[in-house]
């Protein structure tokens, strides 16, 4: 076995690079060039509007495809670059925009890892005759008895086993990350020593297709029909304002709400069919159970086989938190996390990754995206008469 876990030379092996652009793939490269591989770069391109791809932080567009092609020129590896806007604005952008004018606030990471990285990308090193898929992201896997396991990686604070819950067994399989035991400054470091000219660019964004950051102008320009105004709602019932656009606000959202109260409100939920923002006090928030849907269930046995009492474990509910206690539960075909510790600002859309337990070494065990939860009992009896009385 080669470094790897592949069979034979590593000359003798292909690797295709997901090059970004960016410090941590272009490391991967130099890495995997270094220790003899057949390395093959291949850069996509994902977006071409306006200032996205020039923002500091981008990602897969503009001066980042010059940047990959530069680095493996300085490698002496051959580079590709394919063209998947179209791929990423079906997959990625219009559903991005599609949930938040249903309420939700999604992740376009994930779906991004999902569907273009993980599914089209992997495919395309399948064509190429590669052995393996290497990327920059800070995850670990192993081996784990005929296939291979996700696990936290050594630098909990480059951790990014949130974004990717949703990769399947047969693309772990195939996926390699060469940078889950390493620390953010050694990779600048091993940069530096090979003289990529990206050593010191600045890291990737989560939205990387949003100028400034600025998703509600992307969605206000996709989906007009959400910039529509509507009221501002207590959850006791009280009108309190007006607000121009349901894509201005999410679940916690305190600034900017636009009201003026003798009490801090936050946002608690937003009602997209009656285009109504509900506010309430920060208790409000509080929520111990989640429901999911698209469940990816990465454990080693089946789903069904899950106890009535459920499997403690841990999990995620946001990318900055460590893994805390929970207990997972399926029953009927729906699945549901119980929070032992609770959290507050949990929104529709979101992801719920869950994981052996809190340590560097925890395994992913998959995880799946938020239906809706449920807030303490008073708060979601107000909730429901609120709704039902429209």
């Amino acid at each position: 076995m080669n470094s790897l876990d592949l069979p034979g030379r590593p000359a003798d092996t292909r690797v295709v690079v997901a090059m970004s652009g960016g410090v941590d793939s272009s490391v991967v490269a130099g890495l995997m060039k270094e220790e003899g591989y057949d390395v093959v770069g291949v850069t996509l391109q994902l977006y071409d509007h306006g200032a996205a791809t020039h923002r500091t932080g981008s990602c897969c567009a503009g001066q980042d495809i010059a940047d990959a092609r530069r680095v493996a020129e300085t490698l002496g590896i051959p580079h590709y670059v394919l063209n998947y806007e179209e791929r990423f604005r079906k997959a990625v952008i219009d559903p991005f925009a599609e949930s938040y004018v249903s309420g939700e606030t999604p992740i376009p990471c994930v779906s991004c890892n999902q569907t273009v990285k993980f599914a089209d990308l992997l495919e395309t090193a399948r064509e190429l005759g590669a052995d393996a898929l290497a990327t920059g992201h800070y995850i670990r896997s192993r081996a784990n008895g005929a296939h291979r396991a996700l696990y936290r990686p050594v630098d909990t604070d480059r951790d990014q086993s949130y974004f990717l819950f949703a990769t399947t067994q047969e693309q772990i399989d195939y996926l390699r990350f060469p940078l889950g035991g390493m620390g953010k400054p050694e990779v600048r470091a091993i940069a530096e020593r090979m003289g990529l000219s990206v050593a010191g660019k600045a890291d990737s964004q989560d939205i990387c297709f949003v100028p400034q950051g600025k998703y509600s102008d992307i969605i206000a320009k996709l989906k007009p029909n959400a910039a529509s105004p509507g009221d501002i709602v207590h959850i006791d019932g009280r009108v309190l304002g007006r607000h121009d656009g349901i894509l201005r606000f999410t679940i916690g959202q305190r600034r900017g709400i636009g009201i003026a109260s003798g009490e801090p409100l936050y946002v608690v939920h937003i009602d997209a069919d009656q285009a109504r923002v509900i506010v309430g006090p920060r208790e409000a928030l509080e929520t111990h159970k989640v429901h999911l849907r698209s469940l990816n269930w990465l454990g080693d046995g089946p789903l069904d086989e899950i106890p009535a009492e459920g499997v403690e474990l841990f999990a995620k509910v946001r990318s900055t938190r460590p893994p805390r206690p929970a207990t997972l539960f399926h029953d009927g075909g729906q699945t549901w996390v119980e929070l032992a510790e609770g959290e507050s600002g949990i929104a529709p859309g979101q992801a719920c990754v869950l994981y052996s337990d809190d340590g560097t070494d925890a395994r992913v065990f998959g995880g799946g995206f938020i239906a809706r939860s449920e807030r303490g009992a008073e708060a979601e009896a107000m909730l429901k008469r609120l709704v039902a009385a429209e």
